[in-house]
């Protein structure tokens, strides 16, 4: 439960479904937006009446390749984004991947599963970032869907309800459910509002202005 659109969205869908949420689970592998994430996410949880739990990962910052986690390195931002260059998002994809962290974030979500007694566990992916993180997809979740059914007891699944939609879709989507706009966190930055100009921002302030949200309310650049 990171507080952006994709797993808030996810979260208030399954609450939705009628589904029984034992946990929302929010890391802190040393990424820059961390205590925003985490302020946002427990707000969020708390209007469903969600257990909200907070896990540090320091090592992460041992990687060492990713920006999110390397303050030395710079956090492509503005003109360095092109949303809609493939070309340009897979460079910038590539500033802010951290090694292995879904396959890892979602192992040990899937240990609280089992202890919890709890069948699916549900990532926050999209089908826009899918295209430049290969392990937002599909076939990532029904490879380790695969592996759980060997390494945990009750064989935990993964699941997402917006895979398989763009930012766009999943804004609309999140509209219908009533989903706090205003709590949301989408940004690689840790500011007083989100930057609006980072990739994260850049695809949400798209995804917004799509079903009429004023983003000056949610971004410090709305442009």
């Amino acid at each position: 439960m990171s507080s952006g659109l994709d797993s808030t969205t996810n979260l208030f869908a399954a609450h939705r479904a009628g589904w029984d949420i034992r946990m929302a689970l929010t890391i802190d592998y040393g990424q820059r937006a961390a205590s925003r994430e985490i302020e946002r996410a427990k707000l969020i949880c708390d209007q469903l009446d969600v257990p909200h739990r907070v896990l540090e990962l320091g090592f992460f910052r041992d990687f060492g390749t990713s920006a999110l986690v390397d303050r030395a390195k710079s956090v492509p931002t503005g003109g360095d984004v092109a949303i809609d260059d493939f070309e340009v998002s897979k460079k910038t994809a590539k500033s802010v991947w951290v090694p292995n962290r879904n396959g890892i974030l979602l192992n040990i979500a899937a240990g609280f599963a089992e202890s919890l007694g709890a069948g699916i566990i549900v990532p926050g992916f999209n089908k826009e970032e899918a295209a430049t993180f290969p392990d937002n997809t599909p076939e990532f979740m029904q490879s380790l869907t695969n592996a759980f059914s060997f390494s945990t007891s009750n064989a935990v699944k993964v699941e997402c309800f917006t895979a398989d939609l763009d930012k766009p879709m999943i804004a609309f989507r999140a509209k219908e459910l009533g989903v706090p706009f205003h709590l949301i966190w989408p940004c690689y930055l840790d500011e007083e509002l989100p930057c609006g100009r980072c990739e994260s921002c850049q695809r949400d302030k798209r995804a917004y202005k799509s079903v009429g949200l004023d983003l000056e309310r949610y971004f410090k650049d709305a442009t």
